[in-house]
Parts: C-alpha cells; sequence; structure tokens
C-alpha cells in the first residue's frame, strides 16, 4: 500500500483524540505555506473563528426580508414568522425572534449580516456543497487539496517531520468536535491531525516512536505513530494554556445546553491562556431541516430551527461577553457559514429541503456591523424550484476576511484560489465605522422587455468602468448563460444585449457584479 493511499483512506485526523471539557479537540498542525496564508511572518495576535452550521441553514428563516414579506407568506405560510415578531435590524431587514442576543450584537457594533452568500452553479450535495466551501473550488471542479493543504506538496514535502519546535511550538489551528475540516488536505497526506493525550510526550522529546512489525503496510504505521506522537506536545500546549485563563462570563448555559457555546467557551479561554492558535473551528449540527422545521401546531417562532438559531446568538453573544472581560475582544473575529440554504418555498412536511444561497454572520468588534448587500428578491409565487438568488461569492468573503484580518498579499490570495474575488468590507478597519458602500447595488440595473417572447432583452446599468460578470441563472441556480464575463465595459450608461434563446419558459435572474457592487433582477422568458 502506497502511504498516500494509506493515508487518504485512513486519515490522520483519526490518530487520536484530547478532551477538554468534555470535548475532543482536534489539532491542525504547522506548515510553514498556512503560516504564509495568515501572515504568519508577521507577529500577529489576532484570531479568526469559523462555525460551521452543518445540515444547510435556512436564512430565510433566519434574516427576513420584511419588504419580502407578501411572498414569503406565499411560499410558506405554514412556516411563516409573524411580521410583529420579526427582530428588526434594519427597516428592510429582520431577524428571526429566537435570535434577540445577536439582535443586541448588531446594535451594538458587534455583529454583520452578508446576504445570499453562495456560487454560481450551486450544488444540493451535502457532502459536495461542503467540499466546495472548504476547497474553494468552482461548482464543475473538483479539488482534492483544501484551500491551504494546495501549497503543501512543493513547499513543505517533509511534513509532519520537524514540527513543532522552539519557534512554533501551538498548532496554527484548531478544531473543537469530531470533524476536522478538509480545508488542510494536501495532496498526500491531511494535515489535520488529531491531539492525543500527553501519555507519550517524553517520548516524542526523545525523538522515538515504537517500532512497528515488519509487515507490508509498517512503514506506513511507523508514521501514524509519528503523527500520534507529534500531536502530544500540541495537547500539552493546549492544557497549559487553558490552565492560564478562566472563562468570566456569566452568559454561557450550563454545560450541555449549548453545543456551540460549550466549544466557544473553550475557544475564548485558549485565546486568553496566550495560545497562538489563529483558526478555530466550531460545529453546530441540525440544519438539514426537511421536517418539522416548526411544530405542526402552535407558533411558528417555536421549533428545531428557532431552538438551533437561539444557540448561534446566545452562545456568540455569551462569547463576546466573556472575550471582552477577558480583555481580548478586540483579538478575535468570527463567522458562521453553512453547505448551502433552503429553498424558498416549504415543503408540506413543515420543512424546507435543500437551495442555494444564504446569508452569513461576521461577528466581533472589528465586524462590519451592517447588512451588506439588498434583501434577495423573490418571485411572488414560488415554485418548489425556486431558489435564493446569489448576491456574494463566499470566496469573496473568504479573501475579504483573510485579507483584511491577516493582511495577506492579495496575490497570494490569487494563487489560493486561482483567481481574483470582489472585496467585500466585512471587518471594518480602524477610526469610523465602515458604510455600506462596498456593498452597493449597480445603479440603474433593469432588463427589458420583461417578460420577454422571444428570447431577446437587454440589460441596462450605469457602470464605474470596473470589470463586469453579468449571468442568467435559472431556478436551482444553475448559470445558463454567461453574458460578459469579467471585462470592463467603460464607464457610463451601458445596454448589453441578453441572449435567452432556446432556455425553456420560464422565470430566470440576471445577476450582475462590478467590483464591489451587485444586483439582480427576475427576467420572465415566455
Amino acid at each position: 500500500m502506497k502511504r498516500r493511499d494509506f493515508l487518504q483512506t485512513t486519515g490522520a485526523a483519526a490518530a487520536g483524540t484530547a478532551i477538554l471539557s468534555g470535548f475532543p479537540i482536534g489539532a491542525y498542525g504547522y506548515s510553514a505555506q498556512l503560516a504564509a496564508l495568515t501572515n504568519a511572518a508577521t507577529a500577529t495576535d489576532k484570531v479568526l473563528v469559523i462555525v460551521q452550521l452543518q445540515g444547510g441553514n435556512d436564512g430565510l428563516n433566519m434574516i427576513i426580508p420584511l419588504d419580502q414579506y407578501a411572498a414569503l407568506t406565499a411560499a410558506r405560510p405554514n412556516l411563516l414568522i409573524p411580521q410583529n415578531q420579526v427582530l428588526p435590524l434594519t427597516t428592510a431587514t429582520g431577524m428571526h425572534p429566537a435570535m434577540a442576543t445577536a439582535q443586541r450584537l448588531f446594535q451594538d457594533g458587534k455583529l454583520g449580516v452578508v446576504q445570499s452568500v453562495g456560487y454560481p452553479n450551486a450544488n444540493f450535495s451535502h457532502f459536495r456543497a461542503t467540499d466546495i466551501w472548504t476547497s474553494g473550488s468552482e461548482s464543475n471542479v473538483v479539488w482534492n487539496t483544501g484551500w491551504a493543504g494546495r501549497y503543501l506538496d512543493g513547499e513543505f514535502a517533509n511534513y509532519p517531520t520537524g514540527y513543532p519546535n522552539a519557534q512554533s511550538p501551538d498548532p496554527l489551528a484548531i478544531s473543537i468536535g469530531s470533524v476536522v475540516s478538509n480545508c488542510v488536505q494536501g495532496p498526500a497526506v491531511n494535515m489535520g491531525m488529531a491531539i492525543a493525550s500527553t501519555s507519550s510526550f517524553y517520548q516524542l522529546l526523545s525523538g522515538g516512536v515504537d517500532a512497528a512489525p515488519p509487515t507490508p503496510a509498517g512503514h506506513e504505521l511507523t508514521f501514524i505513530r509519528q503523527v500520534v506522537s507529534q500531536t502530544q506536545v500540541y495537547t500539552a500546549a493546549i492544557q497549559a494554556a487553558a490552565a492560564k485563563a478562566t472563562n468570566l462570563s456569566p452568559l454561557y448555559p450550563a454545560a450541555g445546553q449549548n453545543s456551540l457555546a460549550d466549544q466557544l467557551k473553550i475557544v475564548a479561554q485558549l485565546v486568553a491562556g496566550g495560545l497562538s492558535t489563529r483558526v478555530y473551528v466550531c460545529q453546530l449540527g441540525g440544519f438539514d431541516t426537511h421536517t418539522l422545521q416548526v411544530p405542526t401546531t402552535g407558533s411558528t417562532t417555536t421549533g428545531a430551527h428557532a431552538t438551533l438559531l437561539g444557540r448561534i446568538a446566545d452562545g456568540i453573544n455569551a462569547f463576546q461577553d466573556d472575550l471582552k472581560r477577558l480583555g481580548i475582544q478586540d483579538r478575535v473575529i468570527g463567522m458562521t457559514f453553512s453547505e448551502f440554504g433552503r429553498r424558498i418555498k416549504a415543503n408540506s412536511g413543515f420543512g424546507t429541503d435543500h437551495g442555494a444561497a444564504a446569508p452569513l454572520i461576521v461577528f466581533g468588534t472589528r465586524a462590519n456591523p451592517i447588512v451588506h448587500g439588498p434583501n434577495p428578491q423573490l418571485p411572488a409565487n414560488a415554485g418548489v424550484n425556486d431558489n435564493v438568488t446569489m448576491q456574494f461569492d463566499f470566496r469573496s468573503v473568504y479573501t475579504s476576511i483573510l485579507k483584511d484580518w491577516f493582511e495577506v498579499p492579495q496575490t497570494t490570495l490569487n494563487q489560493l484560489f486561482g483567481q481574483s474575488f470582489p472585496y467585500l468590507p466585512v471587518i471594518r478597519q480602524s477610526g469610523p465605522l465602515a458604510t455600506a458602500s462596498g456593498s452597493a447595488a449597480v445603479a440603474g440595473f433593469s432588463v427589458y422587455p420583461n417578460p420577454t417572447t422571444d428570447g431577446r432583452a437587454t440589460a441596462q446599468f450605469e457602470s464605474q468602468g470596473q470589470p463586469v460578470r453579468l449571468s442568467l441563472l435559472d431556478s436551482l441556480g444553475r448559470e445558463v448563460r454567461r453574458v460578459v464575463d469579467g471585462r470592463a465595459l467603460g464607464t457610463g450608461a451601458q445596454r448589453v444585449p441578453l441572449d435567452a434563446a432556446g432556455l425553456a419558459p420560464g422565470l430566470y435572474h440576471c445577476v450582475i457584479n462590478e467590483g464591489e457592487r451587485h444586483g439582480s433582477v427576475v427576467l420572465v422568458v415566455e
């Protein structure tokens, strides 16, 4: 068996686990390339916390477009939150009533919302969609490496030999929970490593591991034992950091009542304890709400999804309170993501099916506390296949956070993701709060004639002279026409022919991106 095949099928992440406050903790091992990604060559104490909402979060039930309430009423009457109970964020946008603590964070300038995040040609498989989000690939391209692991083949071929060391004693990223993210999969070995107990700590310091039996897989077993023993040092570093700090917030729920809060509590303790780790990943499952998203009788403000949303809000709120009391609130920024959203129209089982784009949350004292982008435009009578149209590519969020938080150079970001993506000011710079200008709509964007009876139409808008991407998407979010592919059209009024000939009659989303501006219009093809 080849070492590559052995490691990919076995998974270094399964080598061992450590338990801290009842949670297994996995660590992503140090690599020079991943350090470069987070600007590790420059001293920084900044931390990024990623919260994965596993299963596909119903964004229309979390961030509610109040200006689309009539369309929501028609599409999901059995799920609809009464309008007078929606928590307002702006005059046009609200939040689920279970998220009152998150609304207060928004009002206090510690939380921002990014509308309709996704990617072209959305995939509705949990596994494939998660792969896309963790690899940063296009939906029609399969990358077997994660966005960090792609650096490892040529520049860090001997990993994990030599790490940790005196200069880099701590793991660069920590995953709390049983799942190690695929973002660190390299060409030959997954850089995600589980942290085992400290029982073999001194054996690691002596440079030895137990001898493997003389079998065909003996070499691979020796390597795995090296990985296991290596993780002992990371366990010791984590335990030492945990011993140096105590959580101070009284807002954390009792242990076991909110698994996200329990995980974030550990993150706060480790950051305050001086661990140099820069990326933490937490998970909250249960978002695959095909049935019983709300109870069949009683208030639609309660039920399975409401409980999950409350855990998000209360967990983040307690975490922010703890960071403030510990004096480290300005060092930490966080974001949520889910592999996809849900359909606009509810199903007959009091739930929603796999969809496309959905909002995400950015939290922390440096979060830009605005709603980025307009509300999604919903059809008046949504069908079972209708989806929320993407406004922002998820890679715009990734690259903007890496750029503003870790000061990663644009050239590195381009190499990492294979192309550049529009900048999105989800993190505000020091000084006055950032404005919503970075998420403004493309001025004057419209399509005529609408409906079109012969497949011919024209898109018009005011251009600022930046590269334009203009596409037609069907109701499943699949790109059916690429009209303009990233080229500048000049400044001023633009009129671009849209060729819808050959498309089946129905509703299509005409989506435009120019620099940091976005827009979408529903085009009816008859």
